[in-house]
C-alpha cells in the first residue's frame, strides 16, 4: 500500500478540500483524486462522499482513517529517528507560564539547545489563558500551563506537579502559629491573574470559608506578586518551586495552614501530526525536564504527575483538612 496514497487520505480527512490538500501535499487536485481513487480500489469501500464544496468521511472511511493516521505517523517517526537531530532548522514558538520560568525552564533550553543546536526557540512568557487562546489560534506550537487542552490532534502530557504553600515576608511572624483563612483574610491577599485556576480557587474558597468577602489583588507577573510578598505587603498562595531562593535566603516563610491547599499541575500542549515530530520529541523532552526537576527536590517542593487524574484541582472541595 503506497505511503503517499495514505498520507493523501489523512490530509482530506482533516482539510476535507481538494484544493486546500492539493495546496498541502504541492502536487494537482487531479493527483488527490486519483490517489484516493486508487486507495479506494484497493481497499474495496468508498472513503469520502463527495459535496459540492467539501468531502465528508464515510462510517469506513472513519474506520480506515485511524489506521492510515497510525500508519503515517509511524513511518515519519521512523524517519526523523533516523536523522541527525543537529540539521534540524527552524524557529519553534513556545509559550510558558512564569511559574515554570522561574523553575525549570532553563534547564529544558539547555537540552533543546544540547539536542538541536540549529534551531531557534521563539519564548512567549503568560498566563495559561492567554497561552491557551493564542494556541488556539496557531501563534504557538507548543505551550507549557497547568490546563489540558481539548481540540482536533492536540496532545497534552503530564510533566509535574507544583505544590501550593501559603507564604509571607519573615518580617511578619507568621511562620510559627497555626492559621486559619480568616487568619490570611486579615492581609492583602495576593494571586495569580484573574480567572486563573489559583484565583477562582481562591475566591469560592475564601467566600464559603471565611463567611464574608474577601478582596483578591490579582497579578499577571509572578516577579511582582513575589516581589509584594518579600516586601511585607501581603500574603500568597504559590508553588515553594518558584521562590526557593527567597526560602533559602529567610526574605519569606511557609505558613502553616489548617487545611491542604491542591497541586499546581503542569502540562505540555502540542499538536500532534505527520508534520510536527520535531513538537513530539521536545515535549518528551520537557517531561524529561520537569520530572528530573521534581525527583531533585523535597515532595513539599515538587511533585511528579498523580497517578490519580484530577478533573479540577482547583476546586474548593479539593481542599482537605
Amino acid at each position: 500500500m503506497n505511503l503517499r496514497f495514505l498520507e493523501t487520505f489523512v490530509w482530506l480527512a482533516k482539510l476535507r478540500n481538494f484544493r486546500m490538500t492539493a495546496e498541502k501535499l504541492h502536487t494537482t487536485q487531479a493527483a488527490v483524486s486519483s490517489r484516493l481513487a486508487t486507495l479506494e480500489q484497493e481497499l474495496g469501500v468508498r472513503l469520502f462522499d463527495r459535496g459540492d464544496r467539501e468531502v465528508t468521511l464515510t462510517h469506513e472511511g472513519g474506520k480506515a482513517l485511524v489506521f492510515a493516521d497510525r500508519i503515517v505517523r509511524t513511518a515519519h517517526e521512523m524517519v526523523d529517528s533516523l536523522k541527525d537531530r543537529a540539521l534540524f532548522t527552524g524557529v519553534v514558538r513556545i509559550g510558558v507560564i512564569e511559574s515554570i520560568i522561574h523553575s525549570w525552564f532553563p534547564d529544558l533550553m539547555t537540552r533543546i539547545h544540547r539536542t538541536w543546536p540549529q534551531l531557534e526557540v521563539e519564548l512567549a512568557g503568560d498566563t495559561t489563558i492567554k497561552l491557551i487562546e493564542q494556541f488556539g489560534k496557531g501563534n504557538l506550537d507548543l505551550i507549557l500551563q497547568t490546563d489540558n487542552v481539548l481540540g482536533a490532534n492536540v496532545q497534552n502530557i503530564a510533566l509535574c506537579d507544583f505544590p501550593m504553600r501559603w507564604v509571607g515576608a519573615t518580617s511578619l511572624n507568621l511562620h510559627g502559629e497555626l492559621l486559619t483563612l480568616a487568619d490570611l483574610a486579615n492581609f492583602p491577599v495576593l494571586s495569580f491573574s484573574r480567572n486563573s485556576g489559583p484565583h477562582r480557587f481562591l475566591e469560592r474558597l475564601l467566600d464559603e470559608q471565611v463567611g464574608r468577602r474577601v478582596h483578591v489583588n490579582c497579578m499577571t507577573s509572578v516577579s511582582a506578586m513575589v516581589r509584594l510578598v518579600v516586601d511585607g505587603f501581603g500574603l500568597a498562595m504559590i508553588p515553594p518551586a518558584i521562590i526557593q531562593r527567597e526560602l533559602a535566603n529567610g526574605d519569606v516563610q511557609m505558613l502553616k495552614l489548617d487545611m491542604e491547599m491542591p497541586d499546581m499541575p503542569l502540562v505540555c500542549s502540542y499538536r500532534a501530526g505527520p508534520e510536527t515530530p520535531l513538537f513530539q520529541q521536545i515535549a518528551a523532552q520537557a517531561q524529561q525536564t520537569a520530572q528530573d526537576f521534581a525527583r531533585s527536590l523535597p515532595a513539599h517542593v515538587a511533585r511528579l504527575p498523580s497517578a490519580t487524574a484530577v478533573p479540577d484541582p482547583w476546586s474548593p472541595i479539593s481542599a482537605s483538612s
